[in-house]
């Protein structure tokens, strides 16, 4: 399924862009935070299990259980804090 991943913030910056078009058979988020950490760096430091790392689908917050959908928008972000 075909789909567009946005990346904010330091992973944006670590990855050295803001969004792409992502093909993928991965059903939920989980499975699609692994693929792209299989890609190797900086995805898997950028993504790495064990970082603190938000997700949303079509900007709601989700867990990792989400399930994904074709043409879905998926962003990644690290925790804000604010005061």
């Amino acid at each position: 399924m075909k789909l567009t991943v946005k990346y904010f913030a330091s992973i944006r910056e670590a990855l050295g862009q803001g969004s792409e078009a992502v093909d993928t058979a991965s059903l939920d988020l989980a499975a699609l935070r692994d693929e792209l950490i299989a890609r190797g760096n900086p995805y898997s430091q950028a993504l790495a299990r064990g970082k603190a790392v938000r997700v949303a689908i079509d900007q709601v917050m989700s867990d990792e259980s989400a399930a994904l959908r074709e043409g879905c928008e998926v962003a990644f972000f690290p925790p804000v804090t604010g005061g």
